[in-house]
């Protein structure tokens, strides 16, 4: 199983849309970015994990699940950073690929020595670009399509079924 482990705010702190909102309203960057990683995790199929440090929120560490997606609030003591290498310890195996995002430089030769490969903020934000572009073309390749009964049937009764069935009529 593939797993992707995100730095939240080193993410947040990266992309420019998150960047602003974060100056606005920092749990509103973060719900942001869940939503993102939730719709990663739905096309990819990855487990993703998302970390924040508990400088931005002091309080107990805490784990969460929105959206399918894991997000772990760190101890007060300890650092995103810190938890992702344990992270990375305990998931990676010879079945497991561990992917971390983040452009913390020395955050990512940390996790290379632990077997993890690393996806930078740019790279991880590229991904998601081109992600909901291929979503984008399938729905409307799926529009295109004409809905083809197996009986053939006019197309204003092809039509007045397809309103009785979304609930139009």
């Amino acid at each position: 199983m593939d797993v992707l482990v995100v730095d939240g705010y080193n993410i947040i702190g990266d992309w420019d849309e998150l960047k602003r909102l974060k100056d606005i309203d920092l749990e509103q960057a973060r719900n942001l970015l869940i939503e993102k990683m939730a719709e990663y995790k739905a096309f990819t199929g990855y487990r993703v994990i998302i970390i924040f440090d508990a400088f931005y929120v002091p309080g107990v560490a805490s784990k969460l699940k929105e959206y399918r997606v894991e997000i772990i609030y760190t101890k007060e003591n300890e650092t995103a950073d810190e938890r992702i290498e344990k992270l990375v310890k305990e998931l990676k195996n010879v079945v497991n690929q561990v992917y971390v995002a983040t452009s913390d430089y020395a955050e990512q030769r940390t996790i290379f020595g632990r077997g993890a490969l690393r996806k930078s903020a740019r790279e991880l934000y590229i991904e998601l670009i081109d992600m909901e572009a291929e979503i984008e073309k399938s729905i409307k390749q799926h529009q295109k399509e004409k809905r083809y009964s197996k009986i053939p049937l006019p197309d204003d009764i092809l039509e007045k079924f397809e309103k009785w069935r979304r609930g139009n009529e």
